[in-house]
Order: structure tokens, then sequence, then C-alpha cells
């Protein structure tokens, strides 16, 4: 990115491999995981308008620097709203940790269902990311130790508050009942913003959202065993190649020349310096084929189609390369360095996971097709400390929005949302897969991806991804229908 200087682009690098390299992005679209990601601008609809409020910058104290402003962006689309006369709904959008850009073109759940509901369409950029960070610039907020602080989930959910209120006020829709969707850490926000600001929303959509995989409500090993499941469904000899893979890898780099072989046998663009460098590449493709395992592709299909499509005779290594291959495409050289490039997502996320998002991902010891990496909270902590000289808060997640005995606490207390998985995405593990009551719904599917639910539609869309969707809109319906009733009768 051009505006961080070669320093803070090094540090980063290191910074985000030591604290948590085993821990897995979350992320809406898996293109924010990539180094620079670009949203193409060309397929936004002319129908989305622009705009920015002046946002508050600390929504919880009172002392001069709280009342500083900053630039947040958000954009509407008019085109479907029934207006506020006849109290029709408003559908906002909770951005997540990367640039509302790419929400816009490849979020289809509000423009596809607006229509038939009269919707005003809103997305909310999240504050610290794209063009909503205040005081100009990533670098300037994660240097200054006084204005990261301000970057936090309690801060950004405030954020949508005001200006969903602001936004009310504005247009005379008082009336007008307002869901709110979000997906993967989105999603966590909105059934978060519901539990918090049930005032300003009606219901929240949370799609993929690991709200239980925090403390040890889930189990370290909840998302690899998942990923493990994926690849072992598809292929039980591409499952056993790969977990035996591991072992040969750390066998030929110990050899003289070994890491000269391994650089050579996988073409990478650069000499291994150590074995792990190229451990930590294949992980990620595997991880990343599972959690983004969309039809009609299914990526995890096509490593396993690699791995087991060699020729006979070709080593265990041979054929972990033809997976790479048949995923990453044939190329001249590959970049064993290509997810580990500092950008404006992984820049704001090393931060969150370094301050409150502690989610402690790991695994043992023959527990999946991994070689074992458990979280060590006591080296996560040291990590954090010294490349930001603050110490994580772990519990802080579940202390402000709960977690442990979620159907108890918020069986009478909750209402009103939906959590949504697709059980093939390894988050599905730390998700909310029972229903809480009968309007605290957990829907799912058995083939489902992370956040699959709220893409856009496409013809060649599965049926029972199809009906999922139709059951989201079915929920829906009926809490606007209940809203419009009571409304009635209150007022």
């Amino acid at each position: 990115m051009k505006f961080l200087p070669f320093f803070f682009l090094f540090f980063t690098v290191i910074c985000v491999s030591a604290i948590g390299s085993n821990i897995p992005r979350l992320g809406t679209f898996q293109e924010t995981i990539l180094r620079d990601p670009k949203a193409s601008t060309q397929n936004v609809s002319n129908d989305f308008q622009t705009f920015y409020y002046n946002q508050t910058l600390d929504h919880f104290n009172y002392g001069p620097q709280s009342y500083k402003t900053f630039q947040q962006r958000y954009v509407i689309s008019f085109k479907y709203w029934g207006g506020a006369n006849s109290s029709s709904p408003i559908f906002a959008y909770l951005g997540a940790e990367a640039p509302l850009d790419f929400d816009l073109t490849g979020i289809g759940f509000l423009t596809e269902n607006a229509p038939q509901f009269k919707a005003l369409i809103v997305y909310i950029e999240h504050r610290y990311y794209g063009q909503s960070i205040p005081f100009g610039s990533m670098t300037n907020a994660l240097k200054k130790k006084r204005l990261r602080g301000y970057f936090n989930s309690a801060q950004a959910i405030a954020d949508y508050a005001e200006v969903l209120l602001y936004l009310k006020e504005k247009l005379s829709a008082e009336s007008s009942p307002v869901i709110v969707i979000g997906a993967s850490y989105g999603g966590m926000l909105a059934s978060w913003f519901r539990l918090k600001y049930p005032h300003v929303a009606l219901g929240a959509l949370a799609s993929s959202a690991p709200i239980l995989y925090f403390e040890d409500i889930t189990p370290q090993n909840g998302y690899f065993s998942i990923v493990t499941k994926d690849f072992k469904e598809v292929s039980k000899s591409c499952y056993e190649t790969i977990k035996q893979s591991w072992s040969v890898i750390d066998k030929v780099a110990a050899q003289s020349n070994g890491l000269s072989y391994l650089s050579k046998n996988f073409k990478t663009c650069r000499q291994l310096n150590r074995s792990s460098e190229l451990k930590d590449y294949l992980e990620t493709i595997y991880t990343i084929a599972a959690q983004y395992n969309h039809p009609p592709t299914y990526p995890v299909t096509v490593v396993c189609g690699g791995i087991d499509g060699a020729p006979n005779g070709t080593d265990i290594l041979g054929r972990i390369f033809m997976g790479v291959v048949a995923r990453r495409g044939n190329m001249s050289c590959y970049d064993i360095d290509a997810f580990k490039y500092p950008t404006e997502t992984s820049l704001g996320w090393s931060w969150q996971t370094c301050s409150e998002m502690v989610m402690p991902i790991g695994r043992g010891q023959d527990d999946t097709m991994f070689p074992a990496a458990p979280f060590d909270l006591n080296s996560f902590v040291k990590g954090c400390e010294r490349y930001y000289g603050v110490t994580p808060r772990p519990h802080w997640i579940t202390t402000y929005y709960g977690g442990h005995d979620i159907k108890l606490i918020l069986h009478r207390f909750a209402s009103n949302i939906i959590f949504s998985n697709g059980l093939r995405d390894p988050y599905s593990s730390g998700g909310v897969l029972e229903s809480i009551s009968n309007s605290v719904v957990a829907a799912y599917t058995v083939n489902g991806s992370h956040c699959l639910d709220v893409l856009s539609s496409k013809e060649t869309d599965p049926e029972w991804l199809i009906m999922h969707r139709k059951t989201e809109v079915k929920i829906i319906k009926g809490w606007l229908t209940k809203y419009y009733a009571d409304a009635l009768t209150f007022r």
C-alpha cells in the first residue's frame, strides 16, 4: 500500500506472523486475504449514493479528545424504498474488517430482497477501514497509542447506532424498522448490535458469526477439525496424503540442500529459509479452500482433484504440489508469501485480535490432518505486548457481549436474531448451531460455506442454498409483520 513506509511494512509482516500465524483470518470474501485486493468499482450500481457522517471518535468518555470527529462512509440506495409514510423497512449492512467496496458488489442479500420489502438499503463502513479511518491513515491510527485505543467493536457498533438514528431522523423514518445484516466478523457485530441496541434494530441476520469462539466455549481445534472433515469427505486418500506430507517436508528440509530441493520442486519464487514457510503456505491454501468452499467450483474438490489426479508413481510431495497447481493455477513460480503481505485488513485485524478479539484457535497432536500447533495464550500475550505495548483482554468479549451458557441467558432475554451457518465452514464450529428460542433461530445448511447465504445469487446456486435464503426471508417477514401489528397496538 502506497501510504505505508517500508519500515512499517516490514514491521507489520513480522508482527502479524509472530503474533498469530496459525490463527485463520475471518473475512466475508477470500479476496481480502490476498495482497492489496482491488474491488471493482465498475460493477457498483448507479443506484448507490455515497455519503459521509461526521462520526464521534469516542462514544463512551467525556474528555476533550472524545469529542473529536472523523468522516465515516455510508452508502444508500433509495431505489426500492417505499418511503417513511408507509414505514417501509431499512436494511442496514454492517461493514466489517475491510473497506466497504467489496460489500457493495459482492453482498446480494440486500439488493435482491429489498424490492419485495420496499426497503431502504444502507451499507455502513467499519471505523478504521476503507475511507473511514480517523486522522487520515492506518499508519497514524496504528502507530499512535492514543488513537488506536478507539479501534474496537463497541465503538464500531455505537457508530452504526449513531448513523442509523441520524438517517431515521433525517428521512423522517422514525417508524421504519431496521434489520441489520452482517457476515463473518460483521455477523458477530450484527448479533451484538441487536442485543445492545434493540431500540435501533428490530432484528439481525448474522451470517457465519463465530460468537462462541472465545475463551473455552469452543474447543481450540474446532476450526481445523472441520477443515479436516471437509477434505476427508471429499477424498480419504487426499486427506491421508496431506496428513503424511508434513513430516515428509520436515524430513527433506533437514537434509543437506533439503530446502533447495523443496524450493525447486514446489517452484517457489524465492529460496525457502525454513520448512515452516512452505507448511504455512500449504496450510493457508487448505484452510481457505475449506472456508470458502463455495459452489459451483468447490475448492476442496479442486485441491483433492490435483492431489489424487497426479500420475501413478508420484511421491507424496509431488502429489501435494499438484494440489497447489490445481488450486493456484499453473504458474512459473509460486509466491509462498502470498498470504502474508500486509493489507489494510490484515493490519487492522492484527490490532483487533491483540486487543479484544482473542480467538483461541489451535490444534493438538493427531486430532486433525495438520501438525500440532496449540494456541498458547502466554506466547500470544507476549507477542502483542512486544509489538503493540498492549496486553490482550481475552475475557472482554464474553464480559461485554456474553457467550457462556448462551441458551440459558438469551432464551428469555433476546429476540429476532438469525444465526446462519454452513457446516462446511470451519468457523461454524464457533457458531450458534441450535435455536435458542422461537425468534433466536439457528439456520444452517449441511453443505454451506462461509457467508454463502448473503453473497449475490448465481444461476448455478444449488437448491439447498436457494431454500436456505428463502427461509431467512420468511423469518424476517414474520418479524416485520409482528412489528407493524405491535405499532398499531402501542402507538
